[in-house]
């Protein structure tokens, strides 16, 4: 049975001295066969499995080929934003146009049922963190939810209009605040531990992110065309180490049109080249 969980809960790109070297090269693209694509996760299966907002519904590809296996949800999962994976196989989905975060213990058919329903006005992110307790950002009231089960634990207001929660290797979580031009570090119980919003990371509109085993961020500045890989520990409130993108629009080696998504895969990248409508990967660089 299905539960319903209560209750709801301008722009400049800031140019740097000199711009960090790109952290990754350019390997594939896929075809343009999305629509408006926006975050992605891996799946325990090894396929992609990518949020296609305007196609309402979850594209699986293939990571290899970058081609499509098949759909999910289809038309159902109106303005889809994110999905992720927990350790067990579980996922969970921000389907936005419902205002839910929807879970399910698998994704093998082409509409699946979800097992519950986290209610968050015009929800953008959401985690299943390893502790199991279940993350949403109801972006249209700015609040983080947490819940144990179905019980409404604690929120945090002030991000009206962000995006992602992701968790980093620890367990802390990463709020991609992009309204207020920042990210946000929170503990489980969602006490504030850090904010990077120095002028040096040049936030224009971060969405997405993954973060890597060494806990450094790698997000997706849709505003700003580029893509960043930030270490937060590093020195003077966190350090940029690398870019993709030149700060404008386009398609390309090194390009990128509003992207949106961002996964890393051991020494693979994958971004949602989101209106490009395609995802593409990167490889890191080696010397």
């Amino acid at each position: 049975m299905l539960r319903i969980l209560l209750p709801i809960i301008a722009f400049g790109f800031c140019a740097q001295a000199q711009a960090p070297n790109p952290f990754a090269s350019f390997d594939k693209a896929s075809e343009p066969v999305l629509n408006d694509p926006h975050d992605l996760a891996m799946g325990p299966d090894g396929h992609l499995y990518i949020a296609d907002k305007f196609g309402n519904q979850i594209v699986v590809m293939d990571a290899e080929t970058l081609e499509v296996i098949r759909t999910i949800g289809e038309g159902a999962m109106y303005g889809v934003h994110d999905i992720a994976f927990d350790r067990d196989g579980r996922s969970i989905v921000a389907v936005t146009g419902l205002s839910a975060a929807l879970i399910f213990n698998d994704l093998e058919t082409s509409k699946p049922e979800p097992v519950a329903a986290y209610r968050a006005m015009n929800t953008e992110g959401a985690l299943i963190h390893s502790t199991g307790r279940i993350f949403v950002m109801a972006s249209g009231q700015g609040v983080v939810g947490a819940f144990d089960g179905d019980e409404w634990v604690n929120g945090k207001g002030g991000h009206l209009g962000a995006h992602d929660i992701a968790e980093a290797p620890n367990g802390d979580i990463w709020v991609a605040d992009n309204a207020n031009r920042r990210l946000v570090r929170y503990s489980v119980d969602l006490a504030q531990l850090q904010i990077l919003d120095h002028l040096k990371f040049g936030f224009v509109g971060p969405r997405y992110m993954d973060i890597d085993e060494w806990g450094r961020l790698i997000v997706a500045d849709q505003d700003a065309h580029r893509i960043l890989l930030i270490d937060p520990e590093g020195p003077d409130g966190g350090t940029l180490i690398g870019v993709l993108g030149d700060g404008a629009p386009g398609i390309g080696p090194g390009k990128f049109d509003d992207p949106e998504g961002a996964l890393v895969d051991g020494g693979r990248y994958y971004f949602a080249d989101s209106d490009n409508n395609r995802i593409v990967r990167y490889v890191v660089v080696v010397n």
